[in-house]
């Protein structure tokens, strides 16, 4: 229950922060801390309590704020009964990451660095300190969690570079740094499924919504979360 009720509380603030993000990024990371924990007041207590359109918006961020608590909470408590208790808590870092990006390139479809590093770092200290998603040895894991980034860094940008006459914008540089750091995570061998999943999502995200193009790290991570499943 302990993971539920964190992913709870962890997840109703990622409406929040990624509100916060769109409205100073790009940022060093001492300013995004310090908007996130102390921002601006530009809407007087008079002016939101008489403003019908305000009183709308903020009862929709609400149920937004709920709607994600709930899909945190239940995530994190399926990798509670999936994965083993020495690596829950590092697991869990990973899904509330990945959420958190997921929420904010879906607003501004832009991938802080201030986020992605982390990800990335904390795939290296998983693979150095914990064992591995992939049960290998602390040896073999730390060579594969280091694979993993670089391939998840390279293939993309590859790719990019195929496609770059006639797709200039398929890939942000965002997209590639979080690839990296959900290779570092899920290793060599799951990386490029991951890419392949996240195309195929895309593509279906799009056909629903009948658009062309759009944020493209929402579909990195409902591919990597759905990887990350079938593993444990």
């Amino acid at each position: 229950m302990f993971y539920a009720l964190l992913g709870f509380i962890l997840g109703c603030f990622i409406p929040y922060t990624a509100r916060r993000f769109a409205k100073f990024m790009p940022a060093t990371l001492a300013y995004a801390l310090y908007r996130i924990f102390k921002p601006n007041k530009t809407v007087s207590k008079q002016k939101k309590q008489n403003n019908s359109k305000y009183i709308k918006l903020r009862n929709r961020y609400f149920m937004r704020s709920l709607g994600w608590g709930i899909i945190t909470s239940s995530i994190l408590f399926l990798n509670y009964l999936s994965s083993a208790p020495k690596d829950t808590a590092w697991i869990s870092f990973f899904i509330v990451i990945l959420l958190i990006l997921m929420e904010i390139d879906n607003r501004i479809m832009y991938l802080p660095d201030i986020l992605t590093s982390p990800l990335l770092i904390g795939g290296f200290a998983y693979s150095s300190f914990a064992g591995f998603i992939l049960g290998d040895t602390i040896e073999a894991t730390t060579a594969n969690s280091a694979l993993g980034a670089i391939f998840g860094y390279m293939i993309p940008v590859v790719s990019s570079l195929i496609m770059i006459k006639k797709y200039p914008n398929n890939l942000g540089g965002g997209d590639i740094k979080i690839l990296a750091g959900i290779g570092a995570w899920l290793g060599i061998s799951n990386i490029p499924v991951v890419i392949l999943l996240s195309c195929l999502v895309f593509a279906i995200s799009c056909f629903i919504n009948k658009q062309k193009q759009g944020a493209f790290g929402p579909s990195i991570v409902i591919s990597a979360l759905i990887i990350l499943f079938l593993q444990q």
